[in-house]
């Protein structure tokens, strides 16, 4: 179990933090667009359609969408260029041009480490990554080029960052939380939101942000797993069964502090607490985060997760709207939900008071946001693309990568190598593979598998590469993804780990390494030479004999694109000052974190250094 400052405590049941109540100023001119609106305009600003689920764009007209979203494998049809994904959005949003109060969609995509799923992009290290920095000012710095990059498409809303406080390593999202231990979630997600929001959301620069997923999506029972994506059963989507006094100690942080940075919009989670779907729940979304804490921006459903509620999907959307739930993100279903909430008003069941104030909290946000000024275009910003994919940006992701690097083992000072060294052994599947590189939630929802990523993402530098490019003339570099042919060579350097997965398809049971990997490793060390380990995960791994057999061990987490960042630490031009967000186990026997008796191979916060 964690264990938490008496400050903690205070700030689990605080009172509305400064930044809640910061869209209160907009009231007025939201209030004065609603009443011009009819029941069909106010719906259809609560629903939002996946672009590529778009029966006929001129859906957004017919329905009078709010919003629009490009999931994780939603693509421009026409490619994944950025030019593709600017063309999309201005064609989108040029629908709007013809409907009555021409109101404009706000336009999301999960960019939750860059700009993700865009060709070119600087994709950084994903939060397991970034909290092993402990730097605030770097994790607002990588949201910023972010909200740049994704602005440079046109688009104005980022479902990040993600707040989950992960407490079970198996779960397949836990590369996504910062950190096992609650004031490192808080601290790093309210520098995420600075960096994504800005000093103003109507800053051409700035994107609207989303705390997620609120609440406890980090803290579900194995085996509790509802029904939703991936194998086995697992983590995700599952229930969180704690009190409410271990709700708030552990998971409520991270939306105390973003709500303190000004958040605009929130997602509730896919899972359960204590068996009541949070996403229908009145108490946390509506008595809790809206009425206790001053949330007044707006709530955004997470991808169908509304239709988990009630198997009656009629009975699901009542639940769900009246328990507070402003938007719905119906990618495929946005006509069913639009129908059905239609029928709700009218019959009474959901009153029109609960209509009102959800549509107005959204267009309050766009207000703010400037998407409703007499001079918003809704179109790309030209400027902006000139920087997408800088040196400039990519220099700034390559300090998020060396600053996440945390050297577990260092026996006989291997490390630093020297750039001078003879010759150079390269093994493992992950030393020239970018796409096990950067994981999940990068190009595809599930990331890139079967070597395609090099072609994918241009720009970007595999491990393999970074040395090729920071070793002397001198310096022969040799290379075999087996690990094998090391012999006579002054080092070797393995690089392995997981592949890339996403949500329930990474829940894992056994978090072993691969058979190769380990098999790598062996090889390298079979040519009697020195072993530098690197292990690529979304989570620790059970080190098992690789540990033994390695003379150095790096966690290099998700990196992203800029490998040239571990060669920065590997090479000695900085030294590493990365520390555990999560501590390490030493078997299965270990896991969860939550349950961990015992002392864990490594403690949080650990971290050695030259």
């Amino acid at each position: 179990m964690i264990l938490l400052a008496a400050g903690l405590l205070a700030w689990a049941f605080a009172a509305p933090p400064p930044g809640a109540g910061s869209f209160a100023p907009y009231d007025s001119r939201a209030k004065a667009i609603l009443a011009k609106m009819s029941l069909d305009e106010k719906i259809g600003q609560m629903t939002q359609a996946d672009s590529a689920s778009l029966k006929d764009p001129s859906d957004i007209g017919t329905y009078a969408l709010g919003s629009v979203l490009s999931g994780g494998n939603s693509d421009p049809p026409e490619g994944n260029s950025l030019k593709n994904w600017s063309d999309l959005y201005e064609r989108l949003q040029a629908r709007t041009r013809n409907t009555r109060l021409r109101i404009p969609l706000l336009y999301g995509v999960d960019a939750v480490h860059g700009h993700n799923n865009v060709l070119g992009a600087v994709v950084f290290p994903h939060n397991i990554g970034l909290g092993c920095t402990r730097n605030p000012n770097l994790v607002e710095k990588a949201a910023r080029v972010t909200a740049e990059e994704v602005r440079a498409t046109g688009i104005q809303w980022a479902f990040a960052p993600c707040v989950t406080v992960p407490q079970d390593e198996r779960w397949g999202r836990t590369y996504e939380g910062f950190s096992e231990d609650p004031q490192i979630v808080a601290q790093l997600g309210e520098a995420a939101v600075r960096g994504l929001q800005g000093s103003s959301l109507a800053n051409p620069t700035a994107v609207v942000a989303c705390a997620k997923h609120f609440i406890a999506d980090g803290g579900t029972a194995w085996g509790t797993k509802h029904g939703g994506p991936g194998p086995g059963p697992g983590l995700d989507q599952g229930d969180a069964q704690v009190d409410e006094a271990t709700l708030r100690l552990i998971h409520l942080p991270g939306y105390v502090s973003t709500l303190r940075a000004g958040v605009a919009t929130i997602m509730p989670s896919y899972n359960s607490w204590n068996g009541q779907k949070v996403s229908g729940n009145k108490h946390l979304l509506t008595e809790v985060l809206k009425n206790e804490l001053g949330f007044d921006g707006f709530l955004i459903s997470d991808y169908d997760a509304i239709d988990q509620v009630n198997p009656d999907y009629k009975k699901a959307v009542e639940q769900s709207v009246n328990a507070g739930m402003d938007m719905a993100m119906a990618p495929d279903t946005y006509k069913k939900f639009f129908l059905t909430l239609r029928e709700l008003a009218l019959e009474g069941r959901v009153p029109m008071s609960r209509i009102d104030d959800a549509v107005t909290r959204i267009l309050r946000v766009k207000i703010a946001a400037g998407l409703l000024d007499a001079n918003y275009q809704g179109k790309a910003d030209t400027t902006l693309q000139a920087k997408f994919g800088s040196k400039e940006h990519r220099q700034i992701a390559r300090q998020a990568v060396r600053e996440s690097l945390v050297l577990l083992k260092n026996d006989g000072k291997i490390l630093p190598l020297a750039k001078t060294a003879a010759r150079i052994h390269v093994g493992g599947k992950s030393a020239d593979d970018i796409a096990n590189q950067c994981g999940g939630w990068t190009v595809d929802w599930q990331g890139l598998n079967g070597g395609k990523g090099g072609v994918l993402f241009p720009g970007g530098v595999t491990v393999l590469s970074a040395i090729r490019q920071t070793a002397s003339s001198s310096t022969q570099i040799t290379y075999a993804k087996d690990g094998t042919g090391g012999e006579g060579a002054t080092v070797g350097v393995v690089v392995i780990g997981e592949r890339p997965y996403a949500e329930g398809f990474g829940d894992r049971a056994d978090l072993a390494l691969d058979a190769a990997d380990v098999a790598a490793v062996k090889n390298m060390k079979s040519a009697r030479i020195p072993v530098v380990v690197i292990v690529m995960s979304g989570r620790p791994v059970i080190l098992g004999d690789v540990l033994d057999k390695a003379d150095a061990v790096i966690a290099a987490w998700l990196p992203g694109t800029e490998g040239a960042g571990i060669t920065d630490v590997l090479f000695g031009d900085f030294a590493p000052t990365g520390k555990l967000s999560f501590s390490w186990p030493r078997s299965m026997d270990q896991v969860p974190l939550r349950t961990r008796s015992g002392a864990p191979l490594f403690p949080l916060g650990y971290g050695l250094s030259y």
